[in-house]
């Protein structure tokens, strides 16, 4: 797997601009340009991958209802609109989730932030160090001092406005990171990078028992709004779930999506699969 920012393609590109003097952003665009050419010669024909529109230095990306919206390692937050990305304001925000439950955010203080008409409003009650807005109206999150994983209800999630203390409900299993679907529940990873899953009830956060899944050694994991799972292991790697249904919520099986470069961060919305690589370059991939 190769990295934007190796010596190998820092030479390469300086032989290619032999007598120009390039600066730094600019090389970073010409190694961008010179990775997504491999890729296109090293990604299987089940998915096709493209740059996607050049935000610099991603940290983490996420998509739900036809909405896309990223950090980058300076802590801000921006949507994509069309082509280009919009900067959401001057909150420093290291985490941010967008779906049914609205457009969520984690700040640099650890505090639960909701984007209401234009800003993050901060929130008091539990600090979070991670949020998942993807479920069916709840909102998910990692509790920062024990890593317990949390449920915001609906009802309180979808009249927040900015006023009053958030409480949130234990869904009895600790976790360093979760995503929920409005589907088929919400799937996690532990510490030890196992993963589980379980059923959740929206309106009151109980879950129906937590399921372990087999197969990878994840660092993080994403559920679609239209119920696809797809997880990043501790090697950078790409895994899809397949087998998930109603009946089964824990799908049957992973299935290898290759990728050209290491990856420690994706997200799936709408058939489209938005992947960052451990140098922060974005690829949106089709299938």
């Amino acid at each position: 797997m190769l990295d934007s920012n190796s010596t190998e393609i820092q030479r390469y590109i300086q032989r290619c601009t032999a007598g120009y003097r390039l600066p730094n952003r600019d090389i970073m665009k010409a190694a961008a340009a010179f990775l997504l050419v491999l890729c296109h010669l090293a990604v299987s024909h089940a998915w096709t991958c493209s740059e996607a529109p050049r935000l610099y230095n991603v940290k983490q990306i996420d998509a739900g209802l036809g909405k896309v919206v990223a950090t980058t390692t300076s802590n801000y937050a921006y949507f994509l609109i069309g082509s280009r990305w919009y900067n959401l304001g001057t909150t420093r925000v290291k985490h941010v989730s967008v779906g049914p439950a609205g457009l969520w955010g984690v700040d640099t203080s650890n505090k639960v932030n909701k984007y209401v008409s234009g800003r993050f409003l901060p929130s008091t009650g539990l600090t979070m160090h991670q949020v998942d807005a993807g479920g069916d109206g709840q909102v998910a999150g990692i509790y920062t001092s024990s890593n317990a994983a949390y449920c915001l209800r609906s009802a309180t999630a979808m009249a927040y406005r900015g006023t009053g203390s958030l409480s949130w409900t234990s869904v009895s299993r600790t976790l360093k990171y979760i995503s929920c679907g409005p589907l088929y529940g919400c799937w996690g990873v532990d510490s030890s990078y196992r993963l589980y899953v379980t059923r959740v009830k929206p309106t009151t956060c109980g879950v129906y028992g937590w399921v372990y899944v087999s197969g990878i050694s994840a660092k993080m994991v994403e559920v679609g709004t239209d119920g696809n799972v797809f997880a990043v292991t501790t090697a950078g790697k790409v895994y899809q779930r397949y087998g998930i249904s109603s009946s089964r919520p824990q799908g049957s099986g992973w299935r290898f999506v290759s990728m050209c470069m290491a990856i420690k961060h994706l997200s799936y919305d709408l058939g489209t699969l938005w992947v960052v690589t451990t140098s922060g370059f974005t690829m949106r991939c089709t299938h």
